[in-house]
């Protein structure tokens, strides 16, 4: 079986040869109206497409290996104007050859030579223009293709380094913790020594995916919460709230980790006593919606412009994804803050 691409070449092959033989066929009828006898016609118009066909194609052929500039434009014309003028010469040389005890016929030949030049290089120059275009047409997709692999490869660059700005955050804090740890309590240190290795080993199998179902970033989430929970101890208290139904759909990795790290610097360290985090996932429509919901004390919190480090690296790593800018927002019911996140579920991402 052939490749698409074969069937495609093939198709293009069929279909001009089709054209060319109609249009044999039509010219042919009108050298007959004109008064030659049916052979003659057919001869004559096969000739002389086939020769003009043959010019046609030549300068197909060269401007593969020479493309004007703009101010050579000109040179098309006069390539045009040349190969007209060398195929009527042939033309006239061949049928003159093969009709040379046809008198009629020559004097028919003799007479139509300024219309079957003006012929020649309107078909050659139609058919240098359609090359021409079908050239610009194929550079312009290879452009745009070159064009989206860059864009990939920088957003994809882009990505990489927005994760890589987020996990120090995590990762000295999760440090300062077991040092202080080791002296008093060594077995909860060397407990979040093993949980801290757990998931920094996770988060580097991830680094090669963009996508992944939401149950393995719960999983990976509770690997971060039980380190923070070590951390702060009874103070944290976590709640995840998901169904069957949302567990395969599609997120982005390593997404939920600093928007709940974002909860839990507003919910504990402006905040004294227990706190909360909720997690909530749901399916709306085409979207999975992440809620994440924690305490907010507005009297002892510091005032903050936007919305932090963490969650504009989180709407700027969606938009890079989705080309979207309202899957993240962030507001206050009394002394509650809420992140919400939707996933669309209709789009494919480049792995």
């Amino acid at each position: 079986s052939l490749s698409p691409q074969a069937l495609s070449y093939r198709n293009m092959i069929f279909t001009y040869v089709a054209w060319w033989l109609i249009w044999i066929a039509i010219q042919t009828l009108v050298l007959h109206r004109l008064g030659l006898q049916l052979s003659e016609a057919i001869i004559d118009s096969a000739i002389s497409n086939i020769l003009i066909t043959i010019a046609g194609y030549t300068t197909e052929i060269t401007s593969r290996y020479y493309t004007p500039n703009t101010k050579n434009r000109w040179y098309r014309f006069v390539w045009s104007i040349a190969l007209a003028f060398l195929a009527t010469i042939a033309i006239r040389w061949i049928l003159h050859f093969i009709f040379s005890d046809n008198e009629s016929y020559l004097s028919f030949l003799t007479l139509s030579m300024p219309i079957r030049f003006i012929f020649a290089f309107l078909m050659i120059s139609f058919m240098a223009v359609i090359s021409w275009l079908v050239r610009q047409m194929r550079d312009e997709k290879e452009s745009i293709a070159r064009k989206e692999d860059a864009e990939r490869l920088l957003r994809e660059a882009e990505l990489s380094n927005l994760r890589q700005q987020i996990q120090p955050h995590f990762l000295f804090n999760s440090l300062n913790s077991i040092s202080a740890l080791a002296g008093s309590r060594p077995e909860e240190a060397r407990k979040m020594i093993q949980q801290l290795s757990d998931f920094l080993r996770g988060t580097l199998k991830k680094d090669d995916q963009q996508l992944v179902n939401l149950s393995d970033e719960l999983q990976h989430l509770n690997l971060y919460l039980e380190i923070e929970k070590v951390r702060f101890g009874h103070r944290l208290q976590t709640e995840i709230v998901s169904s069957d139904e949302t567990l395969p759909l599609k997120i982005p990795t390593l997404l939920l980790q600093p928007i709940v790290e974002n909860a839990i610097k507003f919910g504990l360290y402006d905040t004294i006593g227990e706190t909360s985090i909720k997690i909530s996932c749901k399916k709306d429509g085409q979207f999975l919606m992440v809620q994440v919901e924690n305490p907010y004390d507005a009297s002892t919190a510091k005032p903050k412009k936007g919305m932090g480090f963490g969650l504009n690296s989180i709407q700027r790593r969606l938009y890079l994804l989705y080309h979207r800018n309202d899957l993240l927002s962030a507001q206050q019911r009394e002394n509650i803050f809420i992140t919400i996140v939707k996933i669309p579920q209709t789009l494919n991402i480049e792995h």
